[in-house]
């Protein structure tokens, strides 16, 4: 019951971050800076349990893929900002569904974690639901979609974050949730302060309601990832990131609810079958 529960936090919460990424990206903030103001506040949060934290009984192993994990963390929600500002939510949304595809390739070569049939047909599906989704598009479901920056730049995204995925799943597997989430705080916050030195659009920083953007993304991606690193801990890195496609309906529905994006009927045909995949895997995974 507590796995349902953090999926469904991870897949909600997820999505309402997507929408206060994309509505800061639009104040012309750099990608970079977006993600360097969440990880700041998250890491301040945190402060009270760095204190405590004995580091002495922490092994080499969790600090290479602490770092590892912030380095392509910080990458990953970069170009997901990118793409976000260039693109529709309800678009890129369910494009996130080719990171199962990718982390399940991965964690069978790098943590030894291999899918059943049934896990690698109900991947399958998740992707082969996209095509309605990109059928939408003047592209269609066609390579022409490579030349788009949005496509490009959430498929970059995607492989950042699904390897990032699989250094979380170690660091939590040499310590615990809650040292993992510490260190992607703190290392999210160094790579994407490094990355983020560009100017900020100064007339958007005297909008208050921009305060209020960051102060909900920061929450939204606190919990998402605190409700992640539970999921990964309990079960396979592949299964875990192919259930979080069920996000791709949330993101459908707010791109239409807060962007006004159009052909939401045929979008969500596409997300059901991906649902329908994520269904399958919750009943097959280990």
């Amino acid at each position: 019951m507590l796995l349902v529960f953090a999926v469904t936090i991870r897949i909600l919460f997820n999505s309402l971050a997507n929408v206060f990424q994309k509505k800061l990206a639009s104040c012309n903030y750099n990608a970079s800076f977006i993600n360097f103001v969440m990880y700041l506040g998250l890491s301040i949060c945190v402060v009270p349990l760095m204190l405590k934290l004995d580091y002495s009984q922490l092994n080499i192993t969790v600090w290479k893929y602490a770092v590892l994990g912030g380095l392509l963390g910080a990458l990953g929600n970069s170009y997901l900002v990118k793409a976000l500002n260039n693109g529709e939510l309800s678009v890129l949304g369910p494009v996130n569904a080719y990171k199962s595809v990718v982390a399940m390739i991965i964690g069978i070569f790098w943590l030894k974690e291999i899918p059943s049939l049934i896990g690698v047909f109900a991947v399958i599906l998740i992707v082969a639901g996209s095509y309605f989704v990109f059928d939408t598009q003047e592209e269609g479901f066609s390579f022409k979609l490579l030349k788009r920056a949005d496509i490009r730049y959430r498929i970059y995204a995607l492989i950042f974050t699904a390897l990032e995925a699989l250094c979380i799943k170690n660091v939590i597997n040499e310590s615990d949730i809650v040292i993992s989430f510490i260190f992607w705080c703190v290392f999210g916050m160094l790579f994407t302060g490094l990355f983020s030195l560009r100017g900020v659009n100064r007339e958007a920083v005297k909008n208050k309601i921009v305060f209020g953007y960051f102060f909900g993304l920061v929450a939204m991606m606190g919990l998402m990832q605190l409700s992640t690193n539970y999921v990964f801990s309990k079960i396979q890195v592949g299964y875990g990131l192919a259930l979080f496609q069920l996000s791709a309906l949330i993101s459908v529905i707010l791109g239409w609810k807060c962007f006004e994006e159009t052909q939401i009927g045929k979008k969500l045909f596409g997300t059901l079958i991906m649902v329908a995949g994520a269904v399958i895997l919750t009943l097959t995974g280990s």
